[in-house]
């Protein structure tokens, strides 16, 4: 009984961590879109990020940009948003990645 009880306690604890990760609240694209922008500028002036790693950045977030408006056409799904929220995550982490790489622009 003791050892049920310590599962469910532990299945409990981990269910109301879990909770506040997804139901964070979703931030509106052009809000995403204009942080990524922010980081990639900051990389590139404080020279964590080479001139190649920062135009590859910026390229990669113009395809997002470009791929929102098509998805945008017709209006969005929730599969689209989904899609540009792992696209942008997926970015966001590239950036950390490339501006902690010790790569630095002389």
């Amino acid at each position: 009984m003791k050892k049920i009880l310590i599962v469910l306690a532990a299945a409990s604890a981990l269910a109301a961590t879990a909770v506040p990760a997804a139901a964070a609240p979703w931030r509106p694209i052009a809000e995403r879109q204009a942080e990524l922008d922010r980081r990639i500028d900051m990389g590139a002036r404080q020279h964590t990020l080479t001139r190649a790693e920062a135009q590859r950045l910026h390229e990669e977030l113009r395809r997002v940009v470009r791929l929102e408006t098509r998805y945008r056409q017709a209006g969005l799904s929730r599969w689209e948003m989904a899609d540009l929220d792992r696209r942008m995550d997926a970015l966001s982490r590239q950036i950390r990645v490339e501006r902690h790489d010790a790569q630095h622009r002389r």
